[in-house]
């Protein structure tokens, strides 16, 4: 699972069950790891160090969706690799950097042609902003963390983007790349990230998928039909080891969002039903299988 700020309920809740754990660094507290080694050891020691390992960690997150494009994150450019680069000097001084990986997660907006997934590149203040991250990734043996989200892909572009393309339903007439042929958007979405990271130089760093998932009800497209089809289309596919065209063979690790719907979000009404639990903790879709 995945939570986004070391909450010391959460981690003390978390002790003991064996459930592997993404911990994000907020962005918020970014500029302070990033000017202060001595910040850093210690928000490794209080957050990870003092649950390690009843808690098992298995990466950090150090921050989400900066985006040098994007008025309110934009602020936090100058800080995510210095942070990331401070707190992977923590873990590999505590040894274990072999175990728990860090990283950061950012998300399709800053890559440029995504479509076909061949031509998906970062450019222009993204790969400025990227470049040096995918460097710093490939030296240190850490994955990239990103968000996909055929949801906003399909009701971005309603016209060019069919309905049952994004809920891995359609059956034919599927897009070809090269050799590639692209049954579902979410691998065309994926293959489109690693081809942006391929050009900046990580042709080896492998990409996790820290978020995808489907609202309910508040937009285009949004039922609890679309989304449950959506999730369990996505778990049957991630974890069937067939992988992507441009990467077969390989289960994705990937992290649905969100456990809960969150009713007193702000922004798009959608965004508040992207939950597989109800705010009662009620399940939305019945029984999903992850076996």
């Amino acid at each position: 699972m995945r939570i986004y700020d070391p909450n010391p309920e959460a981690l003390q809740a978390l002790q003991g069950s064996g459930i592997e754990l993404m911990l994000d660094v907020p962005n918020n507290d970014l500029e302070g790891l990033a000017n202060d080694a001595a910040a850093a050891s210690k928000w490794v020691q209080d957050n990870i160090l003092n649950y390690n390992p009843d808690v098992k960690f298995r990466i950090i997150a150090v921050g989400n969706e900066v985006d040098p494009n994007n008025s309110a994150t934009a602020r936090f450019i100058p800080f995510v690799l210095d942070a990331m680069s401070k707190i992977y000097d923590a873990i590999a001084s505590a040894g274990l950097k072999d175990q728990i990986k860090v990283s950061t997660a950012t998300y399709s907006a800053l890559v440029s042609n995504p479509y076909p997934p061949s031509e998906g590149s970062f450019n222009g203040e993204s790969g400025s902003f990227m470049g040096p991250i995918i460097n710093f990734l490939k030296n240190t043996n850490n994955p990239l963390l990103f968000n996909i989200y055929p949801y906003f892909a399909r009701t971005g572009d309603p016209q060019n983007v069919p309905l049952p393309y994004a809920l891995f339903t359609q059956t034919g007439d599927f897009p070809q790349d090269g050799q590639n042929q692209y049954k579902n958007l979410f691998d065309a979405m994926l293959d489109a990230a690693y081809s942006a990271v391929e050009k900046a130089g990580g042709a080896n760093v492998e990409i996790v998928v820290s978020e995808s998932g489907w609202p309910s009800e508040g937009g285009n497209d949004a039922s609890v039909e679309n989304a449950g089809t959506y999730y369990r289309n996505l778990i049957d596919h991630v974890k069937g080891g067939s992988g992507t065209p441009k990467r077969p063979g390989k289960a994705i690790e990937t992290y649905l969002f969100a456990m809960f719907d969150e009713n007193e979000k702000t922004g798009l009404e959608s965004e508040k039903y992207f939950g597989i639990f109800s705010p009662n903790k009620q399940p939305k879709y019945g029984q999903l299988s992850f076996n």
